[in-house]
């Protein structure tokens, strides 16, 4: 497993070691002795595993909850997709910033986004299979989402000619200025 920093100190990109040959391949997705050590540095449990499927131009978040706070450790098993965390707690050096990481069935690549951070994705394929570990249960009376296209984030997003596609709860989100920060 190799850990790549990013611009947030707290969000890593995990390329795990992919052997293969002229059967398929084998890797190592998930390894909770290196992840705490290469990753979190301390102890982290996940307790909820999803599943998404999305065709292309479908973009999802930027969504978070304001209790029961989720780390995941995202990864697409099939296609390709933008993926994008932001900082939103309050005291730290980087609220408000954001990183974004191209996942893909291609690259392998995991991507963690701890605690406190809002997430979303942007399909760039056809369609896409998206699954992720999370720290903390999924609550739907605590989630929140900030509107993907907000001014002050100025997330660069690869829009492509394909219409963007939104659920209604995405259509509604918040303003940057506007979230409960964590």
């Amino acid at each position: 497993m190799k850990v790549i920093d990013t611009t947030i100190p707290d969000v890593k990109i995990i390329d795990s070691t992919v052997y293969g040959d002229e059967r398929g391949f084998f890797m190592e997705t998930w390894n909770q002795q290196k992840f705490e050590e290469l990753v979190t540095g301390k102890p982290t449990t996940f307790v909820q595993d999803n599943h998404s499927k999305s065709k292309k131009g479908i973009l999802r978040g930027l969504h978070y909850q304001t209790k029961n706070t989720q780390g995941k450790l995202v990864r697409v098993i099939s296609g390709e997709v933008f993926d994008v965390a932001v900082d939103i707690r309050k005291n730290s050096a980087t609220f408000g910033q954001w990183v974004g990481v191209y996942l893909s069935a291609e690259n392998k690549r995991q991507l963690w986004v701890p605690e406190g951070f809002a997430h979303g994705f942007y399909v760039t394929s056809e369609e896409a299979e998206f699954v992720y570990k999370c720290t903390d249960y999924y609550n739907p009376s605590a989630e929140k989402s900030i509107i993907w296209n907000d001014a002050t984030l100025n997330i660069t997003w690869p829009i492509s000619d394909c219409n963007i596609e939104l659920s209604e709860k995405d259509l509604l989100g918040v303003l940057f200025c506007e979230i409960e920060g964590l």
